[in-house]
């Protein structure tokens, strides 16, 4: 009777066996993501209704982002610790990939960051981001960041995709890939002290060699020059060094932390006048001040502030607005599609989008503190980094509270590397909630 009984309740419920294999995903993490993705399509067509020669990008996004379901779907239902046993193969073809740009790449806009295949433009370098997580994953699961040379050798390992992504050069993935390290070195019990310390000289960098518009500069020479600020921060890290390093009695990390810092000042000095591009230059100025060249290096950040401030509260409503309608606004579709968000939605539609994106980390969160094992929780908290970040830096730079640096709204802009290494990533994760108990099939 109750074998008739169980027979019964499974031939009752056919769609719970077809949902077996995805039965412990993170159904809210799955959901927003496509329902972000659903509305970036929507307001990438917001941004084409009056171009001439459209391409129907919006109809590409959404295709795109069809794939990237299915491909999370696929790689949720896999055991990520699989990817242990194969996180130096994933390392040496993620490094072969950014190679293989700089040999038979496509340069546009100054940059060799495609690789053409049947017809298609690849970007290895958002692919790149996802094997950096996986091999980063690896390593400190076997070996948390708590000790220096631990730290050091994840450090080291991580450095070859990222000199390789700043030889394209990308500015701004290369920063990405920083985000992602510093997160989940964190996440691996590194001392906070350390992670300051490792992004300080870029910091001395910034604040010695750009003539701030609050502080005066001290001029040394005709190239080198210094501001107070600078001098600041290089003593602070000096005592930061001293209690967080080893020496402490004689102060040998300290002056190690204050000489690396007045060394990554000069380096700063040196990159400004000589490595640098031009726009490269150019997005940082216009970022202090863009008012110095409205129609050229602040048209961007000007025009995309006017177009947010113009929303209001609640407003032009879909497919209305001056600036998105008459293009006054470049790269909408893509770097700058948050400012179609603003024109159209307002404060009130901005706020939602936040508030979905703020979900989506919540639950990258809950699944890093979940997993069953380090290696589970640290690839998520290395998804979760990728996607703060670039939300954070994106959204900044359309406000202008930070520089235009090319970087892609999660799920929102149009780009298909981006798009598709996004799901992937989701996919990682759903499979890392998928398999938090063991289960039989």
């Amino acid at each position: 009777m109750l074998l008739k009984k169980s027979r019964y309740s499974r031939n009752r419920n056919p769609w719970q066996n077809l949902f077996k294999p995805w039965q412990q995903i993170d159904l809210l993490l799955f959901l927003l993501p496509i329902v972000i993705t659903m509305f970036g399509g929507f307001m990438i067509l917001s941004t084409e209704l009056n171009q001439e020669n459209t391409d129907s990008k919006w109809a590409v996004h959404l295709i795109l982002a069809s794939v990237g379901v299915l491909l999370a779907l696929l790689i949720a239902r896999t055991r990520y610790e699989n990817l242990q046993r194969w996180h130096w193969i994933t390392y040496t073809l993620t490094n072969v990939s950014l190679i293989a740009v700089m040999v038979v790449g496509v340069a546009a806009k100054g940059a060799q960051r495609w690789i053409s295949v049947f017809g298609f433009n690849i970007q290895p370098s958002e692919f790149a981001k996802i094997g950096v997580i996986i091999t980063l994953a690896a390593l400190l699961h076997k070996r948390t960041a708590d000790t220096l040379p631990n730290f050091f050798r994840a450090l080291a390992v991580t450095a070859v995709p990222w000199a390789l992504v700043f030889l394209q050069p990308d500015l701004a993935t290369s920063l990405v890939f920083g985000a992602i390290v510093l997160g989940m070195l964190y996440w691996a019990n590194a001392n906070p002290g350390w992670l300051i310390l490792l992004v300080s000289p870029v910091v001395a960098a910034i604040l010695f060699s750009i003539p701030w518009p609050w502080a005066e500069p001290m001029i040394v020479s005709k190239e080198l020059f210094f501001t107070p600020l600078g001098l600041i921060w290089s003593i602070t890290m000096g005592l930061v060094g001293w209690y967080t390093l080893p020496g402490k009695r004689f102060g040998l990390g300290g002056i190690g932390a204050l000489a690396l810092n007045l060394l990554g000042g000069e380096i700063g000095i040196f990159a400004w006048n000589h490595v640098l591009k031009e726009y490269q230059k150019g997005r940082i100025t216009s970022f202090l001040n863009p008012e110095l060249d409205p129609l050229g290096t602040g048209y961007h950040l000007i025009q995309s502030r006017i177009a947010i401030g113009a929303g209001t509260w609640f407003g032009w409503g879909p497919f209305n607005g001056p600036m998105t309608q008459l293009n006054f606004v470049p790269e909408q579709h893509t770097d700058f599609i948050f400012s179609a968000v603003g024109e159209q939605f307002g404060f009130i539609g901005c706020l939602i989008l936040l508030l979905g994106f703020c979900l989506i980390c919540q639950r990258l969160l809950y699944v890093a503190s979940t997993a069953k094992d380090n290696f589970g929780s640290l690839l998520a908290i290395g998804v979760l980094a990728k996607i703060v970040f670039q939300m954070v830096v994106n959204i900044g730079m359309t406000i202008g509270l930070a520089p235009v640096a090319g970087i892609p709204l999660p799920f929102m802009s149009y780009g298909g590397s981006a798009m598709l290494a996004n799901f992937i990533g989701i996919g990682l994760v759903e499979s890392v909630a998928n398999f938090r108990i063991l289960k039989k099939y």
